[in-house]
């Protein structure tokens, strides 16, 4: 039971968040950083990935490449969050990002790829 509850949530923030990048686009794109071209499009891309992939979760055939394609998302993202330390204090869409705050939300990563992790089902 607790396994589909830790799965609910993470489908409905995966989902959540992707469709966040098409209604508040300028505070995605705000935190790419400089050296990465297209930051519009690298945003939407950014967000049909995270509703695509969140719902891969819903489903046990792909719910593997759902979690491991979500894994590589946030490592990917690592540099944003990086960046962000980085440059904190800073105003993020309508969100005030201390450096505090920018901290928690890098060290939440490995958090996030953990539990991800843990929904990977690994046959013996």
């Amino acid at each position: 039971m607790l396994r589909n509850i830790s799965l609910a949530i993470l489908v409905i923030a995966y989902v959540a968040a992707g469709v966040n990048h098409f209604i508040h686009p300028e505070g995605y794109i705000d935190i790419i950083p400089d050296y990465l071209p297209y930051p519009v499009q690298l945003n939407y891309a950014a967000g049909v990935c995270e509703v695509v992939f969140g719902l891969m979760l819903i489903f046990p055939t792909t719910r593997n490449w759902g979690a491991s394609l979500l894994i590589l998302m946030l490592a990917a993202f690592l540099i944003v969050h990086v960046r962000m330390v980085q440059i904190a204090p800073l105003r993020v869409g309508g969100y005030f990002i201390t450096p505090f705050i920018a901290w928690v939300r890098l060290l939440l990563q490995p958090v996030l790829m953990l539990w991800l992790y843990w929904h990977i089902r690994r046959e013996h």
